[in-house]
């Protein structure tokens, strides 16, 4: 990008690789940020706004190489009541700097993994001020941009947290955590003992009323599709357990909302398991939920597959209830996609279906017969049929009932309840230890 020679001047920028494609709107909000919809919007109405000397509107693409005209940089309105004042960049000091530098586990071109620590939010908020999200300007480094958040940590969850470097990066990385394909795994110690050892949660979470967004719940009705996994590493008696866990969906706060719907609530997480989320014998009351690991494919064809190490606190835990480390990470990350769910094996269904109907709809139609492929009725002349169907006998059984409902007297299984998780492939995860 070139810069302009005096502020009153037009000016010319040329699109750089990691811009590549994107609409021009976006263009203008990574480089040029104080410039408002509403002015480039009127700057394409008038003529003012060119890519490559032809007139150019706010939603077309750019690609690399080509010059875009912005006229001269017009004067910042005042303040009007109500109207939000853009944030200033923060200075960091010296001691941030170093703590945010602190963090980095992993550094190529493209990206940085963070080691997040618990209690450290990801973003800011109402009444936020201390967040990675405003460390992110002592990683810049030598490049124009900023860096840019991929996914988000829970406040009190630690562990890798993945930072693109370029504007390029972060749609590829987004592109993989949107598909499915980006692998995360959780530690996390919960409250009591899962029969089934390896298990797959299939529960619907949505906003909890009345909390502000701040809280969520298991919603049978309006819920999103939630999915997780989890399989048990080790055991302390019936007290608790030790347990990998693998979001296959990305809600707010999934993992929690799911263990404590199991009855087995992470343990230090008062919000979702209540008093009993806390164990004694100085295990510590801070949550017990670790980002261990994280991968992701690479924008230049390889992967990043890096490991977090565990808070203090977490690993504290995890020496007093006789674990080891090396234990859970023994288990093999599943390589291949995780197995559909009922509504999406019932969505394929239904489309398969869809299209045999419509296909012997149109063999039909080329050979001149209805849809049931009866032969069409004369036009006139016939008479219409007086047969009746026969009616039911008296005292006749009822119809039988399609395999799948419930039986009288009997219960119907929970929905969402955890079922042992079909194999997608890898090799099978070793027993947990009985202790």
């Amino acid at each position: 990008m070139t810069s302009p020679k005096a502020q009153d001047a037009v000016r010319q920028f040329t699109v750089k690789p990691d811009d590549d494609g994107i609409r021009l709107d976006r263009w203008f909000k990574r480089h040029l940020p104080d410039t408002s919809f509403n002015i480039v919007s009127r700057w394409a109405r008038t003529g003012q706004l060119r890519v490559d000397g032809a007139r150019a509107k706010p939603g077309d693409h750019v690609a690399m190489g080509q010059v875009i005209r912005v006229p001269p940089a017009e004067a910042p309105q005042p303040d009007k009541p109500g109207r939000p004042r853009p944030k200033k960049r923060i200075d960091l000091s010296p001691e941030q700097i170093d703590f945010a530098r602190s963090l980095v586990i992993h550094q190529d071109d493209a990206a940085f993994v963070l080691n997040k620590p618990p209690g450290l939010a990801t973003q800011g908020g109402t009444k936020t001020t201390e967040h990675v999200d405003q460390l992110l300007d002592a990683l810049q480094y030598d490049l124009e941009g900023r860096p840019k958040l991929v996914h988000r940590l829970d406040k009190d969850t630690s562990g890798a947290l993945l930072v693109a470097r370029t504007a390029r990066a972060a749609a590829a990385f987004s592109k993989n955590f949107s598909s499915r394909t980006a692998r995360k795994v959780y530690w996390a110690l919960v409250v009591g003992v899962p029969s089934i050892e390896d298990g797959m949660i299939e529960l619907p979470i949505g906003k909890q009323p009345g909390t502000g967004g701040e809280k969520m719940q298991v919603d049978e009705k309006e819920g999103q599709p939630s999915r997780s996994r989890y399989r048990v590493i080790g055991r302390a008696g019936n007290r608790a357990a030790w347990v990998e866990l693998q979001p296959f969906t990305g809600r707010t706060h999934q993992l929690r909302v799911h263990m404590a719907a199991i009855g087995f609530p992470i343990v230090g997480d008062g919000k979702y398991g209540g008093p009993e989320a806390f164990l004694t014998g100085g295990i510590s009351r801070k949550m017990h939920l670790h980002a261990r690991r994280i991968r992701v494919d690479h924008p230049d064809g390889d992967k990043i597959d890096v490991r977090a190490a565990l808070p203090h606190h977490f690993a504290e835990s995890l020496h007093t209830l006789g674990f080891e480390e090396a234990e859970g990470d023994a288990l093999q990350l599943d390589d291949g996609p995780p197995p559909m769910t009922k509504e999406q094996l019932k969505a394929n269904a239904r489309a398969h279906a869809k299209t045999v109907r419509k296909e012997r709809r149109g063999r039909a139609a080329r050979r001149g017969e209805g849809p049931s492929g009866d032969k069409p009725a004369p036009r006139s002349g016939g008479k219409p049929s007086t047969r009746k169907a026969p009616a039911a006998k008296p005292g006749g059984k009822p119809a039988a009932r399609k395999p799948g409902g419930t039986k009288p007297g009997g219960k119907p299984a929970p929905r969402g309840a955890a079922r042992p998780a079909p194999r997608t492939g890898g090799d099978k995860p070793r027993a947990p230890r009985n202790r």
